[in-house]
């Protein structure tokens, strides 16, 4: 049975199909994570305990990693044209890195807090909790304008974790088993994801926190999710529900 906005909504509702399992560190306290180049990166979060990761899919194995100062608590990251940006939680701070090196090169700053961040290749997308979605300007960090999330009149708060998916944006919701899509356009909700189906998979593992993490590879056309102290990563099909929403 659906609950919450997922029983409300006229959008349409989908489910997942699990493709593959893929080893993920269960010590990592995931943030953000995106895909590129046949390898995952990702940022982890936590006070002094916040790293930069480039990763292997395959093994899980972390290939190079970037401990970040102590006064800095990682939050969502993105990559765009051979830079690496990855938000801060409360210091209003991007730290910017040079793709290859993953060396620090230069600081980027804004307003307010900093959650997810996403990229169609051209701006960024950033989230900090709220409803609305900033598009931001790579060099800057100037907001360009602004897209506030809403299915029908019901906006849509706790935007978290974001990855730009075929012409979407796609969003975790904080402390939810769901992702939103939205249109890049309007901020209109296009569809909503449920992955309540995961939760089958964890009766074994102890300690896991909310699902935060989506990542996609555009040359494959596959999307990934994990979440905070998830011991796995799952490449996802979606596939429409069986039954729909009778509104």
């Amino acid at each position: 049975m659906l609950t919450g906005v997922l029983a409300t909504t006229k959008a349409p509702v989908s489910t997942i199909h699990i493709v593959n399992v893929f080893p993920h560190d269960q010590k990592a306290f995931t943030q953000g994570l995106t895909y590129h180049q046949g390898y995952l990166y990702e940022s982890t979060g936590l006070q002094d305990k916040s790293f930069l990761k480039k990763i292997d899919l395959q093994s899980g194995k972390t290939i190079k990693k970037v401990k970040i100062k102590a006064e800095y608590f990682g939050e969502g990251l993105a990559i765009l044209k051979n830079k690496i940006y990855q938000l801060t939680w409360k210091n209003h701070t991007c730290l910017v890195y040079d793709l290859q090196k993953m060396r620090l090169t230069g600081k980027l700053f804004y307003q307010g807090e900093g959650w997810g961040l996403t990229t169609n290749g051209k701006v960024l997308f950033m989230s900090n909790g709220s409803s609305v979605i900033s598009c931001v300007d790579p060099a800057s960090f100037n907001v360009i304008s602004r897209l506030e999330v809403r299915d029908g009149e019901m906006k849509i708060n706790n935007l978290n974790e974001l990855e730009f998916i075929r012409g979407e944006i796609w969003a975790n919701i904080f402390m939810e088993d769901i992702i939103v899509r939205i249109s890049s356009q309007t901020g209109r909700v296009t569809g909503w994801i449920d992955l309540s189906k995961l939760n089958s998979q964890f009766s074994r593992w102890q300690g896991r926190d909310v699902l935060n993490g989506i990542a996609y590879d555009k040359a494959k056309d596959r999307v990934f999710v994990t979440g905070k102290f998830w011991p796995e990563i799952y490449e996802i099909k979606v596939k429409p529900r069986k039954s729909i929403n009778p509104n």
